[in-house]
């Protein structure tokens, strides 16, 4: 039923998957229990293009299964319906004669079977000829019918064409194929764009911002600089170089860039540059310093030298001065100085 139902899905199947339906339909058919074969045959009543030996294959079934798809089935072509009322029998041509649209064909086709005369429909009967075609033996209708001498030779091209379309299609399907493997090797060999989403700061987490405070207080230096590192994805270069500026303005720059609370920031400075704690204008120079500093031109400022960083390790070159415009929209984007305001707010 998932095949039946998978397949009654598709709109407009292709002649590559009416193929791979023939050639799963019938065993999984016949492994199915007699309920699940019924509504199987049901469900493929209402489906508008199957293949024809699929049709046969389900015509050709017991009366109690193939009644209704024979009698409502739009896939079964004339040939098909023609070839199951011969091959199967009395129950199965009267099933046939139920359809509502028998083309004139099929009717005529019928008629030249035993009990023909009654798939005619309202057609007046004729005295003469009525016996005789009652007379007609199964084994003589198709010398009495020219409907199969007539549907004969066509049947040869639709196979031939069908060949032919099976052919343009698969060599289709591998000049798509050959041409994804191209891109992908084209994609692959284009350069990535790794160390310039890597300049990307991302901003300290709470865990971080204690350890900074806790660090800084206790003087612990290289444990300070390792959190600061890991906060930055840098190198340790870069935070030993942030560290060595004994003014500060590069510490509390990246500290502002990461979204450390200015109520933070403080202890961490004056604790690491004591000369940070001497007071100016009723404020420590501390105070004064991050009070000077911009949060956005920050996050600029720690994603170029995050860049000159990447540079030193990988020999990867980014212009930073050419690329202020995109480092500013970055910035904006990061967020990190939105936190700090906020953070700032909060105390």
């Amino acid at each position: 039923m998932a095949t039946v139902t998978s397949f009654e899905a598709l709109c407009k199947p292709s002649r590559i998957e009416l193929r791979q339906f023939t050639e799963l339909f019938r065993p999984l058919y016949e492994r199915s229990s007699e309920e699940a074969r019924r509504q199987a045959v049901a469900a493929l009543s209402r489906v508008r293009t199957l293949p024809q030996a699929v049709c046969s294959f389900i015509g050709a079934q017991p009366i109690n299964i193939a009644a209704l798809f024979l009698s409502q089935s739009p896939a079964i072509s004339d040939r098909t319906l023609i070839d199951i009322a011969r091959s199967q029998g009395r129950a199965h041509a009267h099933a046939i004669a139920t359809r509502a649209n028998l083309s004139p064909i099929v009717v005529d086709a019928l008629a030249a079977l035993h009990d023909g005369s009654s798939y005619r429909r309202a057609e007046p009967a004729e005295p003469a000829s009525q016996p005789a075609a009652n007379a007609l033996p199964l084994q003589t209708a198709p010398a009495a019918s020219a409907g199969p001498a007539v549907l004969e030779p066509p049947a040869a091209e639709p196979e031939q064409e069908r060949a032919e379309n099976d052919a343009r299609e698969m060599a289709r399907l591998a000049r798509e194929e050959a041409l994804r493997n191209e891109l992908r090797q084209l994609a692959a060999a284009l350069p990535s764009d790794e160390p310039y989403q890597a300049v990307l700061l991302r901003a300290a987490d709470e865990v971080q911002i204690a350890l900074f405070v806790r660090f800084a207080r206790a003087r612990q230096m290289g444990l300070f600089a390792r959190v600061l590192t890991d906060a930055l994805d840098a190198s340790p270069a870069l935070s030993e170089r942030i560290l060595l500026d004994i003014s500060g303005h590069q510490l509390a720059t990246t500290l502002i860039a990461l979204g450390c609370r200015p109520g933070d920031i403080r202890p961490i400075l004056t604790a690491i540059y004591p000369h940070l704690a001497q007071i100016e204008n009723g404020r420590n120079r501390a105070f004064n310093l991050v009070q000077s500093l911009d949060p956005a031109d920050c996050v600029t400022r720690v994603i170029a030298w995050r860049r000159a960083d990447i540079y030193t390790r990988t020999g990867r070159y980014e212009d930073v001065e050419a690329d202020m415009a995109e480092q500013a929209r970055a910035a904006a984007g990061n967020g990190n100085a939105t936190l700090a305001a906020k953070r700032s707010a909060r105390g």
